[in-house]
């Protein structure tokens, strides 16, 4: 995001963010190309200047490129502009959970520990009753629906997501891939009857920094959530603003 300016799409952005006055923004990673302070710091204004909260965790393009720097201080860019790589939104309507899944030693794929997800069931616990508990990572748990070359899900996905899903992560959102993707963990898996819904989306890229490349698209994804279900509808960059091209409604 930051390593790229278009300001067509970030006065789009901004007039989308006054209409819908959404209560979190997230941003699920990759918000500078090179792990830059400037790169970050230009993400930063964008998304802190729409008025609103803003949750942020880092991708693997936020990792510092050169060596050593890439082992030796892999965050400290990251966290000298937000602060924090596992951030926390806790509100009377959502508890939002974010998670660093980028790693130094993969340059594309992502892992959790066990220390990260005991924390995450631990912070989910946390929530007051009703709010919709959300997670956010970068690297996906769901399957495209178009080839992502070298974009691998996060490791040990199948595990990751039964440990969220049990701790009662209704919303589970991801990036990455560049291409828009969601569904309800039943759709995909068999599990108890009893299980409450989970809902794993990914959100296209914000915008394309390599404008060349197939297999990617840009745009975002809007979140409405209420006492009785998840809403989840991908907009996508026309050349002109955001449009809406799908919309899925899920049961909590």
């Amino acid at each position: 995001m930051g390593g790229r300016e278009d300001p067509d799409v970030e006065a789009a952005l901004g007039e989308l963010a006054a209409r819908v006055a959404p209560e979190l923004v997230v941003a699920s990673g990759d918000l500078s190309n090179r792990g830059r302070r400037a790169e970050l710091e230009r993400a930063h204004a964008l998304l802190g200047g729409l008025g609103v909260p803003v949750l942020a965790v880092p991708g693997n393009h936020d990792l510092p490129y050169t060596f050593p720097a890439r082992f030796t201080r892999p965050w400290k860019e990251f966290k000298a502009v937000w602060g924090t790589t596992e951030p926390l939104y806790a509100s009377p309507t959502l508890h939002v959970v974010g998670l660093c899944s980028a790693r130094p030693f993969r340059h594309q794929g992502g892992a959790l520990t066990e220390q990260q997800l005991s924390r995450a069931a631990d912070l989910l616990g946390d929530a007051t009753s009703g709010a919709c508990r959300v997670v956010v990572l970068h690297h996906h748990l769901l399957g495209a629906p178009w080839r992502a070359a070298r974009k691998f899900p996060l490791s040990g996905r199948d595990g990751v997501l039964e440990t969220l899903a049990g701790a009662g992560a209704e919303l589970v959102l991801s990036g990455h891939i560049h291409q828009a993707a969601v569904a309800e963990r039943r759709e995909f898996e068999v599990v108890d009857g009893a299980a409450h819904a989970t809902v794993v989306a990914v959100a296209p890229g914000l915008t394309r920094p390599r404008p060349n490349r197939t297999g990617e698209a840009q745009g975002l994804q809007l979140y409405e959530i209420d006492d009785a279900a998840i809403a989840v509808e991908t907009h996508l960059w026309t050349g002109r603003g955001y449009a809406p091209v799908a919309r899925r409604e899920f049961r909590r």
